[in-house]
């Protein structure tokens, strides 16, 4: 039995570590690398000598990307949420990858905040996250597949929505779409003032709705404040992989709690992750909540 375990492992370990080769031919084109994981996915590929072809939202974001890595690594200024811009940058892609299209597409761009109870919330808020978390994503992947499916290149997403019917779509032609699941990390979409924010997103509610939850329910809203990692190499490397390795996988966690949390509550009875989760949702519990 051990020597079967250790032969698995030694095969789990190769299929890991097994590279491929040509690197400095692939491009790679990544959205979000102003900061966080973007940004530094975009520098760690140019350490590994591929084409990194990095999309900023701000011109700033760009030159000091520039600044941190080679000649090799080009910006293009993109905003995932405006159809114009991604047809720009699509047309920019095309004139720098050629006829060997585009090996790898890392859909990084996101936001979380506004970020508190559904009914604390408007539409416009809503709305925010979802043009750029999935509409823009869509927009992206949709107008560069043609490049990618003419590398029989990789897609990686940081969002679930899409991830799977598209994988499924593309596998005949060889693509291969890895979805990662992060944990929780400090990145710029988390800035220092998150506390101010909810704050501000508090004093928005309707007098009724902060009736109904009080004030000290508010305060004690903590677990919207939880201690986010800083390492984010953790998510970037898992990234790297799914793009260089020949085996990469079709889902990475990283993170404690995405491999260990979020996942095994993902496959428990929905009765029993409740049960799980109640403390934490009920350690302050809201003013007109019934009492049990």
């Amino acid at each position: 039995y051990q020597d079967i375990v250790n032969s698995l492992h030694v095969h789990k370990t190769f299929k890991n570590q097994h590279v491929m080769s040509c690197l400095e031919d692939k491009y790679v084109f990544i959205t979000g690398c102003d900061l966080g994981f973007g940004n530094l996915l975009a520098r760690q590929l140019d350490l590994r000598g591929l084409k990194v072809l990095a999309a900023c939202l701000t011109e700033q974001g760009a030159q000091q990307l520039r600044k941190q890595t080679s000649d090799r690594l080009e910006t293009v200024l993109l905003d995932v949420t405006k159809t114009e811009s991604v047809v720009a940058a699509t047309q920019w892609e095309k004139e720098h990858v050629g006829d060997r299209g585009l090996w790898g597409l890392v859909n990084n761009a996101g936001i979380t905040l506004p970020a508190a109870l559904n009914e604390w919330l408007t539409k416009d808020g809503f709305l925010k996250i979802l043009n750029v978390n999935l509409i823009g994503l869509i927009k992206v992947t949709l107008s560069f597949l043609p490049l990618i499916r003419k590398a029989r290149g990789r897609v990686v997403n940081v969002s679930k929505a899409f991830s799977d019917s598209l994988r499924r779509d593309l596998c005949a032609f060889g693509v291969h779409v890895a979805l990662i699941e992060p944990g929780k990390f400090k990145t710029s979409i988390f800035p220092e003032n998150t506390q101010d924010i909810l704050k501000g997103i508090w004093s928005q509610v309707s007098p009724e709705v902060k009736e109904s939850y009080g004030e000290q329910y508010f305060e004690g809203c903590e677990y919207f404040l939880y201690p986010l990692r800083k390492n984010l190499s953790l998510i970037t490397n898992c990234m790297e992989h799914a793009l260089i390795a020949v085996h990469p996988r079709t889902r990475y966690s990283a993170g404690w709690e995405s491999k260990f949390f979020t996942l095994t509550l993902s496959y428990l009875p929905t009765s029993v992750a409740d049960f799980i989760l109640s403390p934490i949702s009920n350690a302050v519990r809201p003013a007109d909540a019934l009492q049990f």
